[in-house]
């Protein structure tokens, strides 16, 4: 799993990039590239992980199938894809999905079953969750007596926004807003409970969101992976304090430490911060599926 993909290039269609995904334009429908690409602090960092878009995406279609929620996707086999796509199979299979085109609903859709990260810092000034109030006395880290929905503006650079219920039912629409609150919702438990016997706990995720012009709601996007995830190993966790997650934590650690000022681009990745993140991913991926990694050689 030694080569890194940090950008494709397929001509004869329009490209979107994303923080970590290359999307390009096919009409009615989209073919979604998740390259190696890894952000930290808002800045997209020189340096891949190896066969990161490999995971991410193995893992979205491990959780399509376990949920069976509509969803966008069509096929993820290049030799189904148009041919300017089947002629880079070597480097596209296993990170490319071909999808529905949807209209996105521009919220994300975040579940917290836990009380971590911004929801924490929110609590500890207000007692508040996106301006939900919540039992005083809850600790960092700790379950919450029920999930809770906490939507977010999207943002396509920086920080998204923690928004109320209300600000989203006057976005969207009262009636589309309780929808997706009660699928997300029940998508997290279901999620939660299936990691849960596997020695994982899922803190919280966001999950995204489109309708085709029929109207019909479709779960789009990533699904469930580390990038759009809380998860901690359940044999580490204490409540009362912030144990190691799936994740890049790794990476955050060490751009806290090298000296990097967060306003300049960032510096390229040790070795051995590439190799451990690259690990978690990995043991996210293998206990939660069941599943040997993926690899980067052709099927």
């Amino acid at each position: 799993m030694n080569a890194t993909l940090l950008e494709s290039h397929i001509t004869g269609y329009p490209r979107r990039q994303g923080k970590v995904r290359d999307v390009y334009d096919l009409g009615d429908r989209l073919v979604i590239v998740a390259s190696d690409r890894i952000s930290a602090f808002d800045w997209i960092l020189p340096t891949g992980i190896p066969a990161k878009g490999r995971l991410l995406t193995a893992m979205t279609e491990f959780w399509l199938r376990f949920l069976k929620i509509p969803n966008h996707l069509i096929s993820s086999r290049i030799e189904e894809m148009p041919a300017p796509f089947q002629a880079e199979a070597d480097e596209l299979h296993g990170r490319t999905m071909l999808v529905r085109k949807t209209k996105v609903v521009p919220i994300e859709c975040v579940v917290r079953g836990y009380l971590a990260g911004s929801g924490w810092k929110e609590y500890r000034a207000s007692g508040t969750v996106c301006g939900q109030s919540l039992p005083g006395g809850i600790r960092e880290c700790e379950q919450l007596p029920e999930p809770i929905f906490t939507p977010a503006t999207k943002a396509e650079s920086g920080h998204d926004e923690n928004i109320s219920f209300e600000r989203m039912a006057a976005e969207v629409g009262s009636d589309l807003a309780e929808d997706l609150r009660r699928r997300s919702i029940e998508a997290y438990r279901r999620a939660a409970e299936y990691a849960r016997e596997r020695g994982i706990i899922l803190a919280d995720t966001k999950f995204e969101w489109g309708r085709l012009p029929s109207g019909e709601v479709l779960l789009i996007d990533e699904v469930l992976t580390p990038d759009s995830s809380r998860y901690w190993p359940a044999d580490s966790y204490v409540v009362g304090k912030n144990p190691p997650s799936f994740d890049k934590q790794f990476v955050r650690d060490w751009l806290e430490t090298c000296g990097w000022d967060k306003n300049s681009p960032p510096p390229p990745l040790p070795a051995e911060v590439v190799t451990r993140t690259q690990e978690k991913y990995l043991e996210a991926f293998e206990r939660l599926t069941g599943a040997r990694a993926v690899t980067e050689e052709s099927p």
